[in-house]
């Protein structure tokens, strides 16, 4: 394994560490980012992963780079070269993929923006791993599996860390969250759609405060 990508990792890891949840965040207008991202830093959840779904996801992340303190940006939805050079060129500290391809993992050797791609077998989590991926997104959670998939595979390869996403909720994190070979998991429940419209940065606070505080 390369020094590059295991410093990669490292950096991978520790923001997977930061706190239970990184928030997956589909957000419309650049406009709520920062104060968006405030409220989840005061809530304890530093680490927020926007998702390029929408137009507005490239400026947000720059305006959260640049403005919120004790914010670690990520970017989501990550599928080609052009979109690493993208969220790397806004700020964002680490990106991830739904799933992975081959031009995409070169893409990555070749970027300093850390990756935590996603896998939904264990075939796919192996081939990750000969590419020196030992932090990996388990991508549709609940569709490809739950908790009991992943669990799993805690035995066969236990050199794996993941963080579930697709389908979390803050009543089933749990589940997730006590396996041995998950981190933190990823869910969209801390920013829903209705307070980034309304402005309920309150709201998204309190959430953040009940996802900061599931145990590991």
């Amino acid at each position: 394994m390369s020094n590059a990508i295991e410093t990669k990792q490292a950096r991978v890891e520790a923001t997977m560490r930061l706190a239970a949840v990184i928030p997956v965040v589909i957000i419309d207008d650049a406009k709520a980012a920062v104060p968006m991202a405030r409220a989840l830093v005061a809530g304890g959840i530093p680490a927020i992963e926007v998702t390029l779904r929408t137009p507005a996801a490239l400026d947000a992340i720059r305006a959260i780079a640049a403005e919120v303190e004790g914010a670690a940006v990520g970017v989501g939805t990550v599928l080609s070269e052009k979109d690493l050079k993208a969220a790397e060129a806004a700020g964002a500290r680490f990106a991830v993929s739904p799933g992975v391809s081959p031009r995409l993992l070169d893409a990555a050797d070749d970027s300093a923006l850390p990756l935590l791609p996603g896998a939904a077998t264990a075939s796919e989590a192996m081939n990750l791993l000969e590419r020196g991926y030992r932090f990996l997104k388990f991508f549709p959670a609940v569709l490809a599996g739950g908790s009991k998939l992943l669990g799993a595979w805690a035995s066969p390869l236990p050199q794996i860390r993941f963080c579930p996403t697709g389908g979390i909720s803050l009543s089933n994190a749990p589940d997730f969250l006590a396996l041995s070979n998950v981190l933190c998991v990823g869910g969209s429940w801390l920013t829903p759609a209705e307070k980034l419209k309304s402005g309920d940065w309150a709201g998204i606070e309190l959430l953040a405060r009940e996802a900061a505080g599931l145990r590991r």
